[in-house]
């Protein structure tokens, strides 16, 4: 892409510093930052990981000649921050090495910041410059924003359907638990990858008991992402793959049985509320495995996220199955979808979801059709 003009130009390479900590920063935003002076990048920084430095601090570091900054322009993709969290205030650093003048993609939608870093810094006499590439900016932190503004993580549906439109095989009652697979191997190490880069993971009950997937990432390197269950009614095995304590596991459910207790004896959730799970009944799993009371209402979506925007998980990748994913898509509870269709020819199953958006994008992973489509 041509860039118009220098601001532009540094800009974009921000952009690329920034994607570089996808799955490693959140709850914060992606964010890469450079130092320019005559028209040459004398330092660059990302943020690397939660709780690490952040993008500035990284690039002031990088300068080797400390005298330069007097002199350079910082470049930066998000709204430097003027709070206190983890780390101290970048606004805060930026005065005190004296840099003239910050130019900025976008502000940043968290109320602790939120216009406030660009109004001191200019208060402070720093020539700013913000609303560079912002629809780009804005676009790398999707889930950030989204959280922000929306108070609900980013929602990705993901799907493999058959050439002739089916997700899964018609399975009889002593059917073999796993999968019945559409794509090739590389396509589930790039379904790894995604899961590496998002915070969580969300299946339905028939999927973990006609798949017994692991939601995990071991065909990429990276995070495992929090598993999300729907349970209704307790069904689940406790040797589910899912409550194998290798990572932390979430279960939205409409009862949870006492100490003791079956789970047939527990009484509906009359209110929406996480909690930690009770280890003490012999049938259930424990260790990593926490539940969330929900009413199973026509609401039951709506308190899916509200519940995950408390817990600060601000992306979700719902991964089936049909039911699980056709109620987000009849209540518009999606952000993009991401569709595999292989060459296979099922004749006969479960049916395809049916979606449709305002933009879609097309590729081809081996032997399958990958489309992407945006709701929004």
């Amino acid at each position: 892409m041509a860039c118009h003009n220098y601001n532009e130009k540094y800009m974009h390479r921000c952009l690329e510093l920034a994607i570089q900590g996808i799955g490693q920063v959140a709850p914060n935003p992606m964010v890469g930052s450079l130092l320019v002076y005559e028209d040459l990048i004398i330092a660059e920084g990302y943020h690397r990981s939660y709780g690490e430095a952040h993008a500035e601090v990284n690039a002031v570091r990088g300068v080797s000649n400390k005298e330069l900054l007097r002199y350079a322009t910082l470049y930066v993709n998000l709204e430097p921050c003027t709070h206190h969290g983890k780390t101290p205030p970048c606004t805060d650093l930026i005065l005190e090495k004296g840099i003239p003048r910050v130019v900025i993609g976008t502000p940043d939608p968290n109320p602790l910041v939120a216009g406030n870093g660009i109004r001191l810094l200019s208060e402070n006499g720093v020539e700013v410059i913000p609303g560079v590439l912002e629809n780009e900016c804005k676009d790398l932190n999707k889930r950030f924003f989204t959280w922000h503004i929306h108070k609900r993580p980013w929602i990705i549906l993901k799907w493999a359907r058959s050439a002739d439109g089916y997700i899964d095989l018609e399975r009889p009652a002593n059917a073999p638990i796993g999968p019945n697979w559409i794509t090739s191997q590389t396509a589930r190490i790039l379904v790894h990858k995604w899961r590496a880069e998002e915070q969580a993971v969300l299946v339905g009950t028939n999927t973990v008991l006609k798949d017994n997937p692991r939601l995990n990432v071991r065909d990429w390197s990276g995070k495992d992402p929090l598993r999300v269950v729907i349970d209704r009614n307790l069904k689940l095995r406790s040797s589910s793959h899912v409550f194998d304590n290798s990572s932390e596991t979430l279960v939205f459910t409409e009862r949870i049985p006492a100490p003791g207790k079956t789970a047939e004896a527990a009484k509906p959730a009359k209110e929406a509320i996480v909690q930690e799970m009770n280890p003490d009944p012999s049938n259930m799993p424990s260790g990593k495995t926490r539940y969330a009371e929900i009413i199973f209402d026509g609401t039951a979506e709506l308190q899916m996220l509200k519940l995950l925007y408390r817990e600060n998980i601000q992306s979700v990748i719902i991964e089936g199955g049909a039911f699980t994913l056709n109620s987000f898509i009849e209540k518009g509870l999606w952000d993009e979808a991401r569709v595999f269709t292989g060459p296979a020819y099922f004749r006969n199953g479960v049916r395809s979801p049916e979606i449709t958006g305002n933009r879609k994008e097309s590729m081809m992973i081996d032997n399958s059709l990958l489309e992407i489509i945006y709701n929004r």
